[in-house]
């Protein structure tokens, strides 16, 4: 579907916002600071887990693998797999795939435990996110970025950067302590910016980096500074990258994307202004489009935009009023 190009649609997508995603599990920031839960979970037999190594995750089919805790942890903690870490990621809500009330949690090794070893089913791979995001459903997709978050938080916090002593994890793997000064240390998220730029004719404006002949386009991003409030990063970061004045813009909705630890905080912005000037360094090319042109452009194959995966996508069918075909094989 698509709307003919008019600064009454232009006005009217300004005072829309993007759909909410439902969570698919209660985290349980009260429940995960009682000492000891994890252990109590992990004996249970009645929590299930999922392994991440090296940055990938089991998965099976289309999924995410999920085993039985006990097993699971009897099995990585005993075997030469390195030093293995128990994080609770919550108990599933009705909108997950799992059985509701399923506590479910996140292993962690640095070795990978290899598919098809009595613990591990042989028809398990090792795989990351970006590799099997198009085929998971949302309920594995709000885990995996969840567990790839605070596993990546846990690989590179390993010492308090305050004194350097190894700290400890509490809190259901939500708290690291230092053991020596008694600082608290939590996971961090990074927020970033993403803009859809709607020029003075209703035109969109996208861009990318790297080569200058390269095909694929998309929004433009930047992450907030300290002491800089969202709205003012927007209007920094486009006339940093593409040297166009930002006049309004509006908040439309969020994705988290934890590579490493970023919060993409979306906005549609307007300007007055129809010239963009590549800044050569993070955006080396800059084009508008109209609806139809953009359509064309990738029905044609001329140029790609971003999948459907990103909030970036959805920024842009959110300007577009419906959504682009993709260029079919």
């Amino acid at each position: 579907m698509s709307y003919s190009e008019s600064p009454a649609l232009a006005n009217h997508l300004m005072d829309t916002v993007l759909p909410v995603r439902p969570a698919m599990v209660d985290r349980g920031s009260g429940v995960r600071m009682k000492p000891g839960m994890v252990d109590d979970l992990i004996a249970s037999g009645t929590a299930k887990a999922m392994v991440i190594s090296q940055r990938q995750a089991l998965v099976t089919g289309d999924g995410l693998w999920f085993g039985d805790a006990t097993s699971l942890w009897n099995a990585l903690s005993g075997a030469d797999y390195g030093a293995t870490t128990a994080v609770y990621l919550g108990t599933t809500l009705e909108s997950s795939s799992l059985p509701e009330g399923t506590a479910v949690l996140l292993f962690t090794s640095d070795e990978p435990p290899a598919p098809g070893n009595g613990t591990v089913p042989a028809d398990a791979r090792w795989a990351g996110f970006r590799d099997v995001a198009a085929s998971l459903d949302a309920s594995d997709t709000a885990l995996f970025i969840e567990a790839s978050a605070i596993s990546n938080w846990h690989a590179t916090h390993t010492h308090c950067p305050k004194c350097g002593h190894p700290t400890d994890i509490e809190a259901g793997g939500w708290v690291r302590r230092c053991p020596k000064d008694n600082s608290e240390h939590y996971p961090r998220t990074d927020p970033a910016i993403i803009v859809t730029v709607v020029g003075p004719d209703g035109r969109l404006l996208l861009g990318g980096g790297g080569p200058t002949d390269a095909r694929n386009y998309s929004t433009l991003a930047g992450f907030v500074e300290p002491g800089e409030s969202l709205e003012q990063a927007v209007v920094r970061e486009i006339a940093e990258e593409v040297g166009v004045r930002v006049s309004a813009c509006q908040y439309l909705g969020s994705q988290s994307w934890p590579f490493p630890a970023s919060l993409m905080l979306g906005f549609t912005a307007t300007t007055e202004d129809s010239v963009a000037r590549p800044d050569g360094v993070e955006v080396t090319r800059a084009r508008w489009f109209s609806r139809e042109e953009l359509q064309a452009a990738v029905s044609s194959g001329e140029i790609t935009i971003s999948t459907r995966l990103s909030i970036a996508r959805s920024l842009i069918e959110h300007w577009y009023g419906g959504v682009i075909e993709d260029l079919q094989p």
